[in-house]
């Protein structure tokens, strides 16, 4: 009986083993035959070992994809989905070629989720599937050795969200368009989103992102060397751009000069293109360009027959010969007096305009693209089509000029049509100008002559103007205003504690008051400050040469023995925390008034990195060093620690880290290393001080332990975020530009400096409108619930915000 029961048992063991599905033995394979599948765990690897093709999921997700990625670089870099719309729901998903050559991909009981539809495999007799080194899966001809034979099917022909050396974005000038990015939902959702990366066929092909039917920014049109409004000089360096136009086909690719480099663009949810480049010495992607990089490149931004100058204040401004209209954008101040008194003003180094209304001819030169425009009077500019070799083709626009900007690096040259008259009346103001121009150099100049007498005689009379820092043989001495010591001690009441403003790590401000009335602030540097005589000199130098509403302007200063006194524009409503930390206070900022804080800081904060004659970096960005005149309006102060870069300089390390804990950035505070991007994280720290109305050392959340910072992204991903806004009241407009302003709070706070924007995209992001791109975790986030942990622990919450220095970094 015994051994009956053991028979069955074994027979209904081998039944359910028989019954199960087969389980993969993680085959790789470097081609797929017919006769061959591949399940979960299984690889496809190309030749060389560069890229990788299986199924895979996201985190715990059930999910399965079947997908590319490079096969050597962690963590796992997906470039292409196949099944990205139809997820497998289990693990019993198979890849295949069934009876008619197409590649399918089975989900047991679905069938078919997913099928090349290979409609050209009918003449071929044995079909194979190989993925090669360029990331391209292709079916091609099992008979065939050609690795650049015309390929059955390929993957490179149906493009997700990456853009990879040697694939083609393709519009067919006939039936249309095809062969463009799409985005994912999210980055855990490889399904088609609403964004999308493809030339727009309409009018002269050109390059453009959108969001559904609305175009956000605009790559805008080729011109035989670039599109016209991308900025590619770094680019060019390490690939090669090429672009197709036919009667029947636009097609636009890139090779890389390299093949050793990896590098890919993605465009993400949010509608942003940015291109990454592996960097085998820091192992990871770093992004080496972005669309949008300014203001400037939001399409349409400044409304028709407008010119956006990124390099300007204020950055929108209506091309000559038209004014601005209440209803956006500008509108002429002189009819056209078509067909014969009309003529054009030439633009140079600009990004051409929206070219979906425009006409296109190659044969044609610049001067018969003119003669053609004038007899057509609804033509209203004209340009080259190709600017090699001296330029050649027609290209004309009709209609309103829309989206044109001043190019950043290589622009080119268009031809706005005005009429004669007004034509006239502004060459008429330029000569007017020109003559101003030069009158006003030469009372300039006899200004100039007449002050040096004046300060010659003042000086030899009371010496109260005097060399500061006397360089033999240097001709880079800086002048500067030197007080007397007395007329500042008499001020200031000699330093009288009634008169003391505040106190730094430097020193003592004082308020005083000079004999005509005027209002200073002085700041003492401490006998014993580490503040020398070198970093004394630097804010004397720094200040004296830059000129912002948003910065606080240097007076002068005073030297005397071991006293060094700088001498400052008085500013009544003190620094910004003595109102956003305080209870009272605190109430009288409203959150407009907070937000055109944030903005304004902002503005001070691009003026340094790109306006003024040298790139400044302030390295000791804090509430208490922003300041706040009669009017509320922010001004960036104590350049003591402040450095400044020549040219393309744009990083610097340091063994002596200088600064603010719980401003400073991971980078600086651990390495040394400080960059623009030190400013940026520094000025996320402060909009989420501002906003929250809480100090990020001295704030712990009683639950989780972590700073400020760590406290903002929990609410954030948690979507909470409303939580984190202080206790002032606001409407559900304003909340909206609130969640904004900590969206790029949060950006400017991650952990790598090459996620984080610079100022001029930040400027862009707290005005505009469009979407932002998904922030990563913040500098110094522990993260978890471990109450243990050193970075988060309360125990580490400090309210001491003295600037240190004389710090070797680890």
């Amino acid at each position: 009986m015994k051994n009956q029961n053991k028979m069955l048992l074994l027979m209904v063991y081998t039944f359910l083993f028989c019954s199960m599905p087969t389980l993969s033995t993680q085959n790789t394979f470097t081609a797929i035959a017919p006769n061959q599948f591949m399940q979960f765990g299984d690889t496809l690897v190309s030749a060389a070992g560069r890229f990788e093709a299986g199924f895979f999921n996201f985190g715990d997700s059930q999910h399965q994809y079947f997908g590319i990625w490079y096969k050597n670089i962690s963590p796992r870099t997906i470039v292409w989905v196949a099944n990205r719309n139809t997820p497998a729901q289990n693990s019993t998903a198979m890849l295949k070629l069934n009876d008619q050559g197409s590649l399918i991909i089975l989900d047991g009981s679905e069938g078919v989720i997913w099928n090349s539809n290979s409609s050209r495999i009918a003449a071929v007799k044995s079909v194979t599937v190989k993925l090669l080194d360029s990331g391209n899966l292709v079916l091609k001809d099992a008979n065939s050795s050609d690795e650049n034979e015309d390929f059955l099917w390929e993957s490179f022909d149906y493009p997700g969200n990456t853009f990879l050396a040697g694939m083609k974005l393709k519009s067919n000038l006939v039936t249309g368009p095809y062969r463009y990015l799409t985005s994912w939902k999210n980055p855990q959702d490889p399904a088609e989103g609403e964004c999308s990366y493809k030339i727009d066929i309409h009018g002269f092909p050109q390059l453009v992102n959108s969001k559904g039917a609305k175009v956000l920014y605009r790559g805008g049109s080729w011109n035989g060397f670039l599109f016209t409004g991308v900025s590619w000089q770094r680019l060019r360096r390490v690939l090669n751009f090429s672009v197709v136009v036919t009667d029947k086909e636009f097609s636009y690719q890139y090779e890389t000069l390299n093949s050793s480099i990896n590098t890919r663009l993605v465009l993400d949810p949010y509608g942003m293109s940015q291109r990454f480049q592996w960097s085998d010495r820091t192992q990871i992607w770093e992004a080496i360009s972005s669309r949008p990089a300014d203001q400037c490149d939001a399409y349409d931004l400044c409304g028709i027959n407008s010119n956006c100058n990124g390099e300007s204040f204020p950055i929108c401004e209506c091309l000559e010969g038209f004014m601005s209209n209440r209803f956006g954008g500008c509108v002429r101040k002189t009819h056209l007096n078509c067909p014969d008194g009309d003529g054009f003003l030439p633009y140079t180094n600009m990004k051409l305009p929206d070219t979906s209304a425009s006409w296109f001819d190659k044969s044609l030169s610049l001067k018969e693209c003119k003669t053609m425009c004038l007899k057509n009077c609804s033509c209203t500019a004209y340009a080259n089509l190709d600017i090699r070799d001296g330029g050649s083709g027609c290209l004309l626009w009709f209609g309103n000029i829309v989206d044109m900007r001043k190019h950043p690096d290589v622009g080119q040259e268009i031809y706005i049509r005005l009429a004669s008259s007004e034509l006239d009346h502004i060459k008429n103001t330029r000569n007017l100008k020109r003559v101003r121009t030069v009158a006003g150099v030469i009372a300039f100049i006899i200004g100039l002559s007449v002050l040096v007498m004046v300060i010659s005689a003042y000086r030899k009379k009371h010496g109260y103007i005097r060399k500061l820092f006397h360089k033999k043989e240097k001709e880079d001495d800086d002048l500067a205003t030197i007080f007397d010591f007395s007329t500042i001690t008499n001020a200031t009441n000699h330093f009288s504690n009634r008169n003391k403003l505040g106190e730094g790590g430097f020193g003592q401000v004082y308020k005083g008051i000079m004999l005509d009335g005027q209002e200073i602030a002085v700041k003492r540097l401490s006998k014993t400050s580490r503040q020398g005589s070198e970093e004394f000199k630097n804010e004397v130098k720094m200040m004296a040469t830059l000129q912002h509403r948003n910065l606080v302007k240097l007076l002068g200063c005073s030297i005397q023995q071991d006293e060094k006194l700088l001498i400052y524009e008085f500013m009544p409503n003190r620094s910004l925390d003595n109102f956003i930390f305080d209870t009272t206070r605190s109430k009288l900022l409203d959150w407009t008034k907070r937000l055109e804080i944030i903005d304004g800081i902002a503005r001070g904060l691009l003026y340094l990195h790109q306006d003024s004659t040298l790139r400044i970096i302030h390295r000791d960005l804090k509430t208490s060093n922003i300041l706040l005149d009669v009017d509320m309006i922010p001004k960036i102060s104590d350049f003591g620690l402040a450095r400044s870069f020549m040219g393309d300089e744009a990083e610097a390390n340091t063994n002596r880290v200088m600064g603010t804990y719980g401003y400073m950035p991971p980078e600086y505070a651990v390495h040394g290393s400080f960059s623009i991007k030190s400013d940026v994280f520094s000025f996320g720290v402060v909009v989420l001080e501002i906003i929250s109305g809480r100090k990020n050392r001295g704030f712990c959340d009683p639950r989780h332990h972590l700073n400020l910072l760590g406290h903002a992204w929990r609410l954030w991903i948690e979507g909470r975020t409303l939580e984190l806004i202080a206790d002032i009241s606001y409407d559900d407009v304003i909340s909206s530009k609130i969640i904004r302003f900590i969206h790029v709070g949060l950006l400017c706070v991650q952990q790598k400096p090459e996620n984080r924007p610079n100022m001029s995209s930040v400027v862009f992001m707290l005005k505009g409108e469009n979407l932002l791109p998904k922030p990563n975790e913040p500098g110094f986030y522990a993260g978890g619930d471990d109450t243990n942990s050193t970075k988060s622990s309360s125990k580490k919450c400090s309210i001491n915000e003295a600037s240190i220095s004389l710090l070797q970094a680890r």
